[in-house]
């Protein structure tokens, strides 16, 4: 398997120097040269496995010639072993043919899981084998940070320095990064916005003597690997309401686009999918592109659904590739566009073939706290505000009551305890692995958005 940039001007790649890289040099991301694709009988033979053998299934594709080769079923297993509920991502029924995927039975109680503790795992792997080491340098909306911590604390041949925006996480989500003690583990709250962690991250990347100095890769879902471990769910949860012998729609709350593209990969490797229905907050810009064809930054503001606090969707850029026929320099002109003009607007053809899969809902503070409240009250389930806006949306698509609709639940409630008790005056409880949250010592450093900054503390602290 061979990967290419989404700008078209880096060299082609296997799996573990993408895995390894995170960023293309050109600054684009990098997607597989073809998609892999499996037959209706592949898929249907996925129903009645557990979790851990689907990923090994899905996966397996992606990593032909990768040290990880052999060893995927091991390592699917390991990465899946201390999740909390048997089936790691169950089902739950909401209403006729409308179910909630749960996706936070993980470490740190979000999807961000899911990925993240086996691509952990693909790192110490691919490390040990080359001799190598890497500083993995992140920035997080809230989940992406404490599910990269959890799967990197301890690994020999890792250092982590997570970027996060001063007060703009719930304090769960903060807490989660910053109590975790380890000498490899380097938390930093910016005095910005998520956006620009993201930019100072890209930015380091963009700097070839830094990156290659510092050894830098990525856990951010710029990185393929994160992809490519989200499509497991969604042929998990496809087949347990019917696939692939019939259509099912997936509902997801999203920002940055990483976890809803991974369903639009899903889909061409060959599972059936009638839409994607992405859910935004106030910060809707991906709402906004798919009614308009525009896609337009304006400022961030604070909402009860944090991790999708973002003006820059970064994983687009991979949809848009494919959009417009893997033409590099195309996708390039328009992200200069953006860089320079903060909009772009995506030829009409394009368009046409991005709506054919996508639809966009937005929903505001008040309607997430009113979704909240209403579905404790109709079924006597706490969802959090990510999940709440993903059934919004879900709710005010126009799917064939006859497709299977799948809601992807981000995250547990107990890791946004204030917006769930102010929506229903229930105050979720922590799971026992974090009952002493707050009673844990934090380590952070807090540092201005200033690029030169950041990179010092990265030189100064990572380990020789």
């Amino acid at each position: 398997m061979r990967y290419v940039s989404t700008r078209g001007l880096a060299p082609k790649l296997g799996f573990d120097d993408v895995l390894l890289a995170g960023l293309a040099t050109d600054g684009g991301l990098y997607v597989p040269a073809a998609w892999p694709t499996f037959g209706e009988s592949e898929m249907a033979a996925m129903e009645g496995l557990d979790y851990s053998s689907v990923a090994a299934r899905v996966m397996a594709p992606y990593v032909v010639g990768s040290v990880l080769e052999k060893d995927l079923s091991a390592l699917a297993e390991e990465a899946y072993a201390l999740f909390t509920h048997k089936a790691v991502a169950p089902l739950t029924p909401l209403a006729a043919n409308h179910w909630l995927v749960e996706l936070f039975h993980g470490p740190t109680l979000a999807f961000k899981d899911y990925a993240l503790q086996a691509v952990g795992l693909m790192f110490d792997r691919v490390l040990h084998a080359k001799g190598h080491r890497i500083t993995i340098v992140g920035a997080t909306s809230g989940d992406t940070g404490s599910a990269a911590i959890e799967a990197c604390k301890n690994k020999d041949a890792v250092d982590i320095f997570i970027l996060h925006p001063a007060g703009r996480t719930s304090e769960v989500q903060r807490r989660q990064m910053t109590t975790v003690e380890a000498k490899n583990v380097h938390n930093i709250e910016v005095t910005g916005t998520f956006d620009d962690c993201q930019n100072l991250v890209k930015a380091m990347f963009a700097d070839e003597g830094f990156r290659r100095q510092m050894n830098l890769s990525a856990v951010n879902s710029i990185n393929w690997a994160r992809i490519m471990a989200q499509v497991v769910y969604y042929f998990w949860a496809a087949v347990q309401v019917g696939a692939p012998y019939r259509q099912v729609a997936f509902s997801v709350p999203t920002g940055n686009f990483g976890n809803v593209f991974a369903g639009r990969v899903a889909a061409h490797m060959g599972l059936p999918v009638s839409q994607f229905i992405v859910g935004s907050n106030r910060n809707d810009v991906l709402t906004r592109y798919f009614e308009t064809g525009a896609m337009t930054m304006e400022g961030v503001v604070p909402t009860l659904s944090p991790s999708m606090d973002i003006q820059i969707s970064s994983n687009f850029e991979r949809l848009l590739f494919g959009a417009l026929g893997q033409d590099g320099d195309a996708v390039a002109h328009l992200l200069k566009q953006l860089q320079q003009n903060r909009t772009y607007t995506v030829p009409h053809a394009a368009h046409a073939d991005i709506l054919r899969y996508f639809t966009g809902h937005r929903l505001d503070d008040a309607g997430t706290a009113r979704v909240i409240r209403d579905i404790y009250a109709e079924t006597g389930y706490l969802i959090d505000p990510h999940t709440a806006v993903g059934v919004h949306a879900a709710r005010a698509s126009q799917i064939d009551s006859a497709i299977p609709l799948l809601t992807m639940a981000t995250a547990h409630p107990a890791k946004f305890p204030d917006a769930v008790e102010m929506a229903t005056g229930v105050r979720p409880a922590f799971p026992s692995s974090l009952k002493d949250l707050f009673s844990r010592t934090e380590r952070f450093t807090t540092l201005d958005t200033d690029l030169d900054t950041i990179k010092a503390f990265v030189r100064e602290n990572v380990r020789k």
